[in-house]
């Protein structure tokens, strides 16, 4: 059963942030990057559970992306009554961990 996979406001501010950053409408080796970033993201549709738990939450997962030093983590929740994934937030792997609600909320 495929999943339906949501973006909350603060995931789609990320990936915005990171659309910019790499320069994907200057460079089509970025902007093949951004659109794997973005399949790998609505990948989730079919493989929800895949992501490891966070080390922060165990209710959140992750699923990373990107070779190192450029990694990115899709930071989500599943909800098995919906059928939704939850993307929350798109960060850097490089980034200090989660912490409080204000990084994985709107």
């Amino acid at each position: 059963m495929a999943y339906l996979v949501r973006l909350s406001d603060r995931a789609l501010r990320d990936l915005e942030l990171i659309y910019e950053y790499v320069q994907a409408d200057q460079s089509d080796k970025a902007f093949t990057w951004f659109n794997g970033l973005e399949e790998a993201i609505y990948s989730l549709e079919r493989y929800p559970n895949r992501g490891a738990a966070t080390r922060e939450r165990g209710n959140l997962r992750q699923l990373l992306y990107g070779r190192k030093p450029h990694i990115y983590r899709i930071v989500y929740v599943v909800d098995e009554r919906r059928n939704a994934v939850n993307v929350l937030h798109i960060r850097h792997g490089a980034r200090t961990r989660l912490t409080g609600n204000r990084e994985t909320e709107d």
